[in-house]
């Protein structure tokens, strides 16, 4: 790693790409000046304040508005609120010479590359020597840019282009222009992956560069055979969603959300700028895209797109859907084909591209036609936009959220049996696809000794993909390193002594296999290990326990087994406390209800950025019951002084859970109390985190682990806390704010965290608080109100509230 540092970062341009960036930035800790350019005239509300164009507020108007807007906007584009105040702003006249303080200068302006120049013009005036200068632009040619700029200013320049929004998704381009310093390249391309948490793919300077190019031609494709196979966009979307491991919103909805006109702005320069595309009529935009264009139907941006939400008379709301035939918006249709109904039972995406490109009715044509259309065009990419094939499936994975890239897919059909669809399709692949098949190699990749390799053209051998060294890939080891599996659990041997216990169970939910699992691996690692990591790699860490289990349970009256399977849930998380090894959870994504409570019970949790962590069991009314509930009572009274703030300590911990809070990130989960500071640690690179929390495990076991001596004074306030909620909960129902079902699960917790009734202050024993913590779940258990709410949970997916 380059001894260069980034201590401060100067963003110009404030938009929603350059606020975006700026508060990832402040996300990791830089300092952040954000410029933007001075107002030529006031508005209204500064008319009336008789302010005028000299005064800071106005001339700071544009680029303070821009912020405030991107700090209220959903998702949220920062871990914390609070990390706010690492941005400092003003404008590029008043400010501008503040840019020879910082490491970084990155530009984030309007598409136009003469506004550029001039930004660089000036930038220039001030820059010191040596300070990294970038473009985050998403198509305009970098060698553009740094024309007649000096040598230290091109050696220390590039294209750095962000996917929006800069927080969340993982994309980082990065462009080098005619004579950038390969050292800023490679330090780039460790920065982003070490620091920012992305995917950093250093792509060349072509139009769109890699990202754009391959997913615009991937949604033109579709926007040309959604006519010609005559189906609906709810069928494209059905059909280009989570089936084929892509998001939620798939094609259609996905525009609606960029905005068409961003689309058709990149396609329109493709289209313009690669006049020897093979596949150049497919940038050519449709009619109903033009007609679209002209009646400003862009998507969120402008109210309707290729849905369109509206109004009933009785106030409800309705999506419609365009329909591409008519142009004129119609009810929703429900999209089912056979073929997917064929791949209901196969879990991993990857497994599912066999059968859905054999389908026998139009989902299968359908598939067959724009895999290969993307197979046929991703393979005469290179080496016009990479050399390496393995950055354009970097690249569509972290821009545009698929699960697996384009060459994994043919991979997972088979490169004989793709080139054989192609053919069908009147396609052929690149040359060097038959060249590698010739030579020996079967698969674009292979996984040897734990690490991916890909087929490397020149050379026409499989090369070790570069930077793995950092991650552990639980995909690559857990065949050649498992120790233990059941149903719920694989165990892997990590390596130097730590064992890693992954969940497999559906959305990784904790019932009985998977307590077994985890017991076995505290077992394993008691007996011949170091150290324990909880961790996996699916989409979530885990939403939490098995609610399907204690509905039947409870529905058949069983409450004798279900008495002993949540002693036993908590009987587990205690074992993570108190086991004679480390033991670490490493959550990401979800860890919800019994996911949030095993990481509460670690030895320390590692922590992906994007983890959304929250005890929720009040939603199926219930309180925590696999020692949740204990544990915040017994984090609160670890806070308690003298005085009445005890009391408001516990309320704030009885609130986490009463109103089912789940932090937006790890750092506010640190907020909520559900980590705790100087002891947990935050990931921002997801794919770091599994070796991460290995490496924790490690330095606790090498610097002399002993077992913790269980806690018996735990500090409960008893009748005086809970009279305090009980006043609570009555006040709240009588305000109708709260139901008289949600009063007595409130009624419940309370008891709990309050240690019973106890005539005064005593201290317990965590067992103490987990048997009353049992029994105010079994006897939430037994009520109608909870029976019906956990089954409207398990047939609707979400929370009843009565």
């Amino acid at each position: 790693m380059s001894k260069r540092r980034i201590k401060k970062i100067a963003i110009i341009g404030s938009g929603i790409m350059g606020s975006g960036i700026a508060c990832h930035f402040a996300n990791i800790g830089v300092d952040v000046l954000l410029l933007d350019i001075v107002p030529r005239e006031l508005n209204d509300k500064e008319k009336s304040k008789g302010l005028t164009l000299e005064d800071k507020v106005v001339r700071n108007r544009l680029v303070n508005d821009a912020l405030t807007a991107s700090l209220k906007s959903k998702p949220s584009p920062i871990y914390s609120q609070a990390f706010a105040s690492r941005i400092t702003t003003g404008n590029l006249e008043d400010d501008i010479a503040k840019v020879a303080d910082v490491d970084w200068i990155m530009e984030v302006v309007v598409e136009r590359l003469d506004i550029k120049q001039q930004v660089f013009e000036k930038l220039e005036k001030y820059r010191k020597p040596g300070t990294l200068i970038t473009s985050n632009t998403s198509g305009i040619p970098i060698h553009f840019m740094s024309e007649g700029r000096s040598d230290d200013f091109q050696k220390h320049f590039c294209g750095t282009h962000f996917f929006n929004p800069a927080r969340y998704l993982k994309l980082f381009e990065i462009i080098p222009g005619p004579k950038t310093d390969q050292a800023v390249l490679d330090f780039l391309n460790e920065y982003g992956e070490k620091f920012l948490g992305k995917t950093s793919v250093i792509a060349k300077d072509t139009p769109a560069f890699i990202g754009n190019r391959i997913g615009i031609f991937s949604i033109q494709s579709l926007f040309h055979a959604v006519k010609d196979l005559n189906l609906t966009i709810e069928e494209v979307d059905k059909l280009s969603g989570p089936v084929i491991g892509r998001q939620k919103s798939a094609t259609f909805r996905t525009v609606d959300v960029v905005g068409l006109d961003t689309l058709v702005h990149v396609a329109n320069g493709i289209r313009e700028n690669c006049p020897k595309d093979e596949r150049l009529e497919l940038f050519e935009l449709p009619d109903f895209i033009n007609t679209m264009m002209e009646n400003k139907w862009l998507g969120s941006k402008t109210g309707q797109g290729f849905y369109k939400k509206v109004r009933r008379e009785d106030g409800s709301s309705e999506i419609l859907s365009l329909d591409l035939n008519t142009l004129e918006y119609r009810a929703s249709k429900k999209a089912k084909f056979a073929t997917l109904e064929l791949t209901k039972t196969i879990d991993k995406v990857v497994d599912r591209f066999k059968v859905l490109v054999n389908g026998k009715d139009k989902a299968g044509e359908f598939y067959r036609k724009s895999f290969t259309a993307l197979f046929a065009y991703v393979s005469n990419r290179i080496p016009e936009i990479s050399d390496e094939l393995y950055k354009i499936d970097d690249a569509m994975k972290a821009g545009f959220g698929w699960e697996h890239g384009p060459f994994q897919i043919w991979d997972a059909i088979g490169v004989e049996k793709g080139i054989e669809l192609m053919k069908a399709e009147g396609l052929e692949p690149a040359a060097w696809v038959n060249d590698m098949l010739a030579s020996g190699s079967t698969s674009f990749y292979t996984v040897k000794e734990g690490a991916t390799y890909f087929y490397d053209i020149p050379s026409q051998t499989q090369i070790k993909i570069p930077g793995q060294d950092s991650f552990i890939i639980l995909d690559n080891i857990r065949k050649t390193n498992e120790v233990f599996k059941n149903s719920g659990v694989v165990i892997e041997d990590l390596g130097d002594g730590i064992l890693n216990v992954e969940f497999q169970s559906k959305m990784n939910t904790i019932g009985g296999d998977v307590l077994a699992g985890i017991n076995k691996g505290i077992d394993l690692a008691e007996k011949d290990f170091a150290g324990l990591v909880v961790g996996n790699q699916g989409a979530n860490f885990s939403v939490g326990a098995n609610i399907g289990m204690i509905f039947m349970m409870a529905a058949e009256q069983e409450y004798d087994e279900l008495n002993m399977a949540i002693k036993y849930f908590q009987d587990t998380m205690m074992r993570m406390r108190y086991s004679s090894i480390p033991t670490i959870s490493a959550p990401h994504g979800m860890a919800l209800g019994g996911g949030c409570e095993l990481s509460l019970h670690a030895d320390k949790v590692v922590a992906a950025a994007e983890t959304y962590m929250g005890l929720v069991e009040f939603g199926v009314g219930v309180i925590p019951g696999g020692g949740g509930s204990k544990e915040m009572a017994l984090r609160a009274q670890d806070l308690f002084h003298k005085g009445d703030v005890q009391l408001n300590i516990l309320q704030e911990y009885f609130l986490t859970i009463g109103m089912a809070k789940v932090s937006t990130s790890a750092y506010e989960a640190f907020d909520l109390g559900l980590l705790q500071k100087g002891k947990d640690v935050v990931v921002v690179n997801k794919d770091r985190q599994i070796a991460v929390a290995k490496q924790h495990a490690m330095l606790m076991a090498n610097s002399g682990y002993t077992q913790p001596v269980k806690r018996n004074d735990v500090l409960v306030l008893g009748k005086q806390a809970l009279g305090m909620f009980m006043v609570g909960t009555d006040s709240m129902e009588d305000s109708n704010y709260i139901s008289e079902h949600d009063m007595k699960i409130a009624n419940k917790l309370a008891y709990v965290m309050a240690g019973g009734d106890l005539s005064e202050p005593t201290k317990v024993t965590e067992q103490y608080l987990l048997d009353l913590e049992r029994e105010a779940f079994l006897s939430l258990c037994t009520e109608r109100k909870t029976l019906e709410r956990i089954q409207h949970m398990l047939t609707k997916g979400k929370p009843l509230r009565n």
